[in-house]
């Protein structure tokens, strides 16, 4: 599908990172530091730096701005969300190299926080360790007095802390992921703003639509897409199910994951197991195959069906061409089921939370 997704984005251009407040040796010996240095096009315009990767450089490593085999270039994975963001056709804006750096660690410790994410996906249920959560109603699960809040996050996603898989919903569960790697960044960085976030957590929890609006960025349109292959290690990542009778089962109308650099998506129900691009292509296509109806009347997808016919298309190059094919392009609109696939338009990313610049504002309490 290298060609598919190339064939997508061969208008898009390289915006990269820019950099105020910076001169350009200091910003040279940034990119340095990280082994950044062949290729990248350093240039200014009145108190602002540029910073790309060259088009010979792109044209080798990330042809059609597709960034999924970064890592096999990168040493670190700081390099490769580096270089992602050099090569990004959306303008990634700082105003210092410190706000810089800030943002490349939040990335770093939410991708390292999804791959030890483990949980249970339950679409009807939730549950969280007692010692640090109750639920309120319409607060929902806040922080039980005198608890840490990155402790708490730590012990609902990571089962390493209690022994113990909760129930989450794959949104809520990118929640706490993007939540726990803003609050380890500020326990460093940012106390006060720590201290903000334990208190809110503490009164009641930011989710859903809140959480986007106070959290995250969301880059890219339907309008002007993102390249399909482009994909900046940190992203919130949604998938869209694109057939309109499985996506009536609550639970399945898409799917919400992490990028986490080296060409992989979160898998929080099977860590051991992370999606390509191309596995959760094909494993959101067989849910239509998976839809039973209850006595009820009510419908409801059994993953074992679904399990077996991924396994089945596995073994047939032609059949995974023939879905990548449909899956591998952009999504229709909200409501409309046609000719559309399920990938989204647009990614998201935390907020900037470096002082004295910080973009996230928390809600008063």
């Amino acid at each position: 599908m290298q060609n598919s997704l190339q064939a997508t984005s061969q208008t898009q251009q390289a915006a990269g990172i820019r950099v105020s407040h910076c001169d350009l040796p200091a910003c040279r010996a940034f990119f340095d530091a990280h082994g950044i240095r062949d290729g990248l096009d350093l240039s200014s315009t009145a108190n602002t730096l540029w910073c790309r990767m060259s088009d010979a450089w792109m044209q080798l490593h990330t042809p059609a701005l597709n960034t999924l085999s970064l890592h096999q270039h990168a040493k670190d994975l700081k390099q490769e969300i580096l270089w992602a963001l050099l090569v990004s056709p959306h303008p990634f804006q700082f105003n210092d190299l410190e706000a810089l750096g800030s943002a490349v660690r939040v990335r770093e410790n939410i991708v390292l926080d999804a791959r030890k994410t483990a949980l249970a996906f339950k679409t009807d249920a939730a549950e969280r360790p007692s010692e640090f959560w109750r639920y309120e109603e319409g607060a929902g699960f806040i922080l039980q007095p005198h608890t840490c809040l990155i402790d708490a996050l730590i012990s609902a996603t990571q089962p390493e802390a209690t022994g113990k898989l909760y129930d989450f919903s794959c949104y809520r569960a990118t929640e706490y992921v993007i939540l726990l790697g803003l609050a380890q960044e500020s326990a460093l960085h940012n106390p006060g703003l720590l201290a903000q976030l334990q208190h809110v957590n503490e009164k009641y929890a930011i989710r859903s639509g809140l959480f986007h609006e106070v959290f995250l960025h969301e880059y890219g349109s339907l309008e002007a897409p993102l390249p399909a292959g482009f994909y900046v290690p940190g992203d919130r990542v949604w998938f869209r199910n694109p057939d309109e009778r499985s996506s009536d089962v609550t639970g399945y109308e898409g799917s919400w994951v992490i990028y986490v650099g080296s060409g992989l998506f979160s898998n929080f129900w099977k860590r051991e197991q992370p999606f390509t691009l191309e596995s959760k292509c094909i494993e959101i296509f067989h849910w239509r195959d998976g839809v039973k109806t209850k006595a009820s009347g009510d419908l409801w997808l059994d993953e074992t069906v679904v399990e077996a016919c991924v396994h089945a298309t596995m073994q047939d190059p032609d059949k995974v061409q023939h879905i990548l094919q449909k899956m591998m392009c952009i999504r229709d609109p909200k409501g409309v089921y046609a000719a559309g696939g399920c990938l989204d338009a647009t990614r998201e990313h935390p907020k900037q939370i470096f002082p004295p610049d910080i973009e996230l504002i928390l809600p008063q309490v």
